[in-house]
């Protein structure tokens, strides 16, 4: 069979497939742009988020001064990392304010200003978080649905298939055999949706699990710091 052929082949099980399989084809065909769609936004967000991160935290490390952190902040692309930092700075210099304006009682107590810092950094991982995990839930039910919609469409090719032996009056293998090929496309489609998916789900939870580990290592280091030399 030439190449042409093969094409034609493919194309007229497509098309000469019935009205419920063509829906679940032209279904499985949006989910898998859609998917493709995710996967690419999904890349470069990941991307930029470390990218960013890391370039924050060699300028973290090598100033050491939370005040010069603060201004150069602004000139510095957002990342996870950056913005817990600002969460945790406005929130030090919030509660340093506080403590001039009032002398004679200041903080409550030095845990309490510990406390208050580490509410703010978590409350902003949080936020930083959920936003890295924006599409995935799309990613996993795209991976987990696809191969059922195609298997769905399958089936209902394959009874529609023999339902038409008993008006064919023929039970030979080639009276379905065209039928079943057409109806078996759903399955390659479900799949062809669902792999993909799969594995940018895996790889991209994997990457919004390292950035949260670095983005946790810097909320401790970040106390530490904060109660080391402001908060006592």
């Amino acid at each position: 069979m030439s190449p042409d052929a093969g094409h034609m082949s493919l194309w007229h099980m497509f098309t000469g497939s019935g009205p419920v399989v063509l829906l679940v084809l032209y279904g499985l065909i949006a989910l898998s742009i859609a998917s493709w769609a995710v996967i690419l936004y999904k890349a470069r967000q990941i991307r930029t988020a470390r990218l960013a991160s890391n370039r924050f935290l060699e300028l973290f490390w090598d100033t050491r001064n939370l005040t010069e952190v603060a201004r150069a902040c602004e000139t510095l692309p957002s990342s996870p990392v950056l913005e817990v930092f600002r969460a945790g700075y406005d929130e030090l210099v919030r509660l340093r304010n506080k403590k001039k304006a009032d002398a004679e009682e200041g903080l409550s107590t030095e845990l309490s200003g510990v406390a208050n810092v580490e509410r703010a950094l978590r409350r902003a991982a949080g936020l930083e978080r959920t936003n890295l995990e924006k599409k995935l839930t799309f990613l996993a039910t795209t991976a987990s649905t696809a191969p059922f919609v195609g298997l769905f469409g399958t089936v209902w090719g394959i009874m529609n298939s023999f339902r038409g032996l008993t008006t064919a009056g023929s039970s030979s293998i080639q009276a379905v055999a065209p039928g079943i090929s057409e109806a078996l496309i759903a399955t390659a489609a479900g799949l062809a949706a669902a792999i993909p998916a799969l594995v940018a789900y895996n790889h991209y939870a994997r990457g919004t699990r390292v950035i949260a580990g670095e983005v946790d290592s810097f909320i401790s280091d970040f106390l530490n710091i904060a109660e080391r030399h402001f908060l006592n």
